[in-house]
Protein backbone atom coordinates (compact mmCIF):
# COMPACT_ATOMS: atom_id res chain seq x y z
CA UNK A 1 0.00 0.00 0.00
CA UNK A 2 1.45 3.26 -0.84
CA UNK A 3 0.49 6.71 -0.86
CA UNK A 4 1.86 10.25 -3.02
CA UNK A 5 1.30 13.53 -3.25
CA UNK A 6 2.43 17.27 -2.11
CA UNK A 7 3.23 17.81 1.27
CA UNK A 8 1.12 20.61 3.43
CA UNK A 9 4.04 21.21 6.31
CA UNK A 10 2.74 22.61 9.97
CA UNK A 11 4.15 22.40 13.19
CA UNK A 12 4.08 20.86 16.74
CA UNK A 13 1.23 20.53 18.84
CA UNK A 14 -1.32 20.59 15.76
CA UNK A 15 -4.96 20.11 17.97
CA UNK A 16 -7.91 18.66 16.75
CA UNK A 17 -9.65 22.49 17.08
CA UNK A 18 -7.73 23.67 14.88
CA UNK A 19 -8.03 20.63 12.27
CA UNK A 20 -11.70 21.12 12.32
CA UNK A 21 -12.73 24.02 14.32
CA UNK A 22 -15.62 23.35 17.15
CA UNK A 23 -17.76 26.01 15.16
CA UNK A 24 -18.09 22.68 12.53
CA UNK A 25 -19.12 20.40 14.75
CA UNK A 26 -22.82 20.84 14.39
CA UNK A 27 -22.68 18.37 10.86
CA UNK A 28 -21.04 14.97 10.72
CA UNK A 29 -20.71 15.06 6.73
CA UNK A 30 -17.40 14.09 5.57
CA UNK A 31 -17.61 16.37 2.94
CA UNK A 32 -19.05 19.62 5.35
CA UNK A 33 -15.68 19.01 7.25
CA UNK A 34 -13.51 18.51 4.42
CA UNK A 35 -14.20 22.19 3.52
CA UNK A 36 -12.94 23.41 6.62
CA UNK A 37 -10.42 21.20 7.63
CA UNK A 38 -7.55 23.40 8.58
CA UNK A 39 -9.13 26.69 8.05
CA UNK A 40 -7.61 28.29 11.40
CA UNK A 41 -4.16 27.59 10.41
CA UNK A 42 -4.42 27.72 6.76
CA UNK A 43 -7.13 29.52 5.23
CA UNK A 44 -6.64 28.37 2.19
CA UNK A 45 -5.76 24.28 2.58
CA UNK A 46 -8.97 23.20 1.19
CA UNK A 47 -8.46 25.45 -1.94
CA UNK A 48 -5.23 23.72 -2.65
CA UNK A 49 -5.69 20.20 -1.56
CA UNK A 50 -5.91 17.85 -4.08
CA UNK A 51 -6.62 13.84 -3.81
CA UNK A 52 -3.28 11.93 -2.66
CA UNK A 53 -1.75 15.54 -0.77
CA UNK A 54 0.06 14.26 2.27
CA UNK A 55 0.31 16.07 6.11
CA UNK A 56 3.73 16.59 7.78
CA UNK A 57 3.84 17.77 11.05
CA UNK A 58 5.95 18.16 13.87
CA UNK A 59 5.27 16.28 17.61
CA UNK A 60 1.49 15.25 19.17
CA UNK A 61 -0.24 15.90 16.17
CA UNK A 62 -4.15 15.65 16.58
CA UNK A 63 -3.48 16.47 20.56
CA UNK A 64 -6.84 18.02 22.36
CA UNK A 65 -10.47 16.63 21.77
CA UNK A 66 -10.95 13.04 21.14
CA UNK A 67 -13.45 13.91 18.31
CA UNK A 68 -13.25 11.76 15.51
CA UNK A 69 -14.36 14.50 13.22
CA UNK A 70 -10.45 15.86 13.13
CA UNK A 71 -9.09 12.20 10.85
CA UNK A 72 -12.48 12.47 9.28
CA UNK A 73 -12.05 15.80 8.07
CA UNK A 74 -8.59 15.38 7.14
CA UNK A 75 -9.35 12.02 5.12
CA UNK A 76 -12.29 13.78 2.68
CA UNK A 77 -10.50 16.59 2.24
CA UNK A 78 -8.11 13.97 0.30
CA UNK A 79 -5.40 13.42 2.17
CA UNK A 80 -3.78 10.14 1.86
CA UNK A 81 -1.37 10.36 4.72
CA UNK A 82 -0.50 11.73 7.76
CA UNK A 83 3.47 12.24 8.80
CA UNK A 84 4.71 13.27 11.88
CA UNK A 85 6.74 13.23 14.85
CA UNK A 86 4.48 12.06 17.24
CA UNK A 87 0.54 12.17 17.27
CA UNK A 88 -1.29 11.87 20.03
CA UNK A 89 -2.50 8.69 21.21
CA UNK A 90 -6.58 9.50 20.64
CA UNK A 91 -6.09 10.53 17.17
CA UNK A 92 -3.59 7.78 16.26
CA UNK A 93 -6.33 5.30 16.74
CA UNK A 94 -9.23 7.26 15.78
CA UNK A 95 -7.26 7.87 12.40
CA UNK A 96 -6.70 4.02 12.30
CA UNK A 97 -10.41 3.60 12.81
CA UNK A 98 -11.79 5.70 10.44
CA UNK A 99 -9.46 4.37 7.67
CA UNK A 100 -7.08 7.73 7.40
CA UNK A 101 -3.07 5.93 7.14
CA UNK A 102 -0.55 7.66 8.94
CA UNK A 103 2.97 7.18 10.07
CA UNK A 104 5.77 8.15 12.66
CA UNK A 105 9.13 9.75 11.44
CA UNK A 106 10.65 12.42 13.36
CA UNK A 107 13.24 12.81 10.91
CA UNK A 108 11.31 12.86 7.41
CA UNK A 109 8.22 15.54 9.30
CA UNK A 110 11.29 17.55 10.36
CA UNK A 111 13.05 17.73 7.17
CA UNK A 112 9.91 17.55 4.09
CA UNK A 113 9.27 21.08 2.81
CA UNK A 114 6.30 22.33 2.11
CA UNK A 115 4.87 21.17 -1.34
CA UNK A 116 7.74 18.67 -1.45
CA UNK A 117 6.15 15.30 -3.56
CA UNK A 118 6.58 12.76 -0.95
CA UNK A 119 5.41 8.64 -1.25
CA UNK A 120 5.16 6.39 1.43
CA UNK A 121 5.15 2.92 1.27
CA UNK A 122 3.25 1.73 4.60
CA UNK A 123 4.21 -2.06 4.04
CA UNK A 124 8.05 -0.83 4.70
CA UNK A 125 7.25 2.37 6.11
CA UNK A 126 10.23 3.65 3.61
CA UNK A 127 8.90 7.50 3.19
CA UNK A 128 10.65 9.06 0.05
CA UNK A 129 10.50 12.91 -0.76
CA UNK A 130 10.56 12.44 -4.78
CA UNK A 131 11.81 16.21 -4.52
CA UNK A 132 14.91 15.98 -2.89
CA UNK A 133 15.12 12.35 -3.64
CA UNK A 134 15.93 11.67 0.21
CA UNK A 135 14.74 8.57 1.99
CA UNK A 136 13.69 8.20 5.34
CA UNK A 137 12.41 5.01 7.61
CA UNK A 138 9.12 5.36 9.27
CA UNK A 139 7.50 3.23 11.01
CA UNK A 140 5.67 0.60 9.25
CA UNK A 141 2.25 -0.64 9.73
CA UNK A 142 1.50 -4.43 11.23
CA UNK A 143 -0.27 -6.33 8.22
CA UNK A 144 -4.10 -6.08 10.51
CA UNK A 145 -3.17 -2.02 10.38
CA UNK A 146 -2.95 -1.90 6.69
CA UNK A 147 -6.39 -4.05 6.21
CA UNK A 148 -8.00 -1.42 8.01
CA UNK A 149 -7.04 1.39 6.27
CA UNK A 150 -6.99 -0.34 2.91
CA UNK A 151 -10.80 -1.27 3.80
CA UNK A 152 -11.22 2.47 4.81
CA UNK A 153 -11.61 1.86 8.39
CA UNK A 154 -12.53 -0.36 11.51
CA UNK A 155 -16.08 -0.66 10.60
CA UNK A 156 -16.05 -1.73 7.30
CA UNK A 157 -12.97 -3.84 8.13
CA UNK A 158 -14.78 -6.14 10.32
CA UNK A 159 -18.03 -5.83 8.37
CA UNK A 160 -15.40 -7.69 5.51
CA UNK A 161 -13.90 -10.29 8.17
CA UNK A 162 -17.47 -11.06 8.75
CA UNK A 163 -18.68 -11.77 5.46
CA UNK A 164 -15.94 -13.64 4.56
Amino acid sequence: MKAQGKVFKYGDNVDTDVIIPARYLNQSDPAWLAEHCMEDIDSEFNKKVNQGDIIAAGKNFGCGSSREHAPIAIKASGVSCVIAETFARIFYRNAINIGLAIIECPKAAREIEPFDEVEVDFDTGRIKDLTKNTIYQGQAFPPFMQKIIESEGLINYINKTNHN
